[in-house]
């Protein structure tokens, strides 16, 4: 079993299928809303291998400007959805942090997409948690340390499944390395959705 650093933790099968399957219909709506579109890196323009989108007052994209939160969708300019109200029982139930999440991010990973290792810092609080949840194929989770090059730990993440990086592991190194086709049933075509949520202005 994977040693996970200080303040990573790692909650398996915290949804249980009925959960899922309610959440992945809420999702489906944020997406009629909020259609997934393909984010690219800052200065080299190169598309990400997931699609993505938001709910919540803030939603995070990245383009050829930059990375940064925006009240708005970026090829539609409409306001964001509203996070789906099991996805905010949920940050109370395990966030363990007084102010509400203000976005959520929504990954969909096809079958050959992945994520380098990389910080979720563009928060201005980062005294807040990030809760990840995970819908539909497994996919091999590397985790790292506060710094680039560190000792890195993998863990397979499964539908229903729940992780913290909060704490002394709030800025960690982080990413998908694969992704197992056809392990789970959840999505009528396959794939994994990670839904990521984050408080990102600090209290007043």
């Amino acid at each position: 079993m994977a040693i996970l650093p200080k303040g990573v933790k790692h909650i398996p099968g915290y949804l249980d299928r009925e959960a899922q399957r309610a959440l992945v219909e809420a999702i489906r709506a944020v997406v009629s809303q909020a259609p997934l579109f393909q984010p690219v890196m800052p200065r080299t323009g190169k598309p990400f291998s997931v699609k993505m989108t938001n709910c919540g007052s803030l939603g995070w994209v990245a383009d050829q400007a930059g990375y940064r939160y925006q009240p708005s969708h970026p090829i539609t300019g409409a306001l964001w959805p509203a996070i789906p109200d099991s996805l905010m029982r949920l940050w109370h139930e395990v966030a363990d942090y007084d102010a509400e999440p203000e976005a959520c991010l929504v990954n969909f990973y096809a079958d050959t997409a992945r994520m380098g290792l990389h910080q979720d810092r563009d928060e201005a609080d980062l005294a807040a948690p990030v809760v990840s949840v995970s819908l539909g194929d497994d996919c091999l989770f590397r985790i790292g340390q506060t710094t680039k090059g560190g000792k890195t730990a993998s863990i397979r993440l499964a539908s229903g499944d729940v992780v913290i990086l909060g704490g002394e592991g709030r800025l960690v190194y982080h990413g998908v390395d694969r992704i197992y086709p056809a392990t789970s049933t959840l999505l009528k075509n396959g794939g994994r959705i990670n839904l990521t949520l984050r408080r990102v202005s600090r209290p007043r």
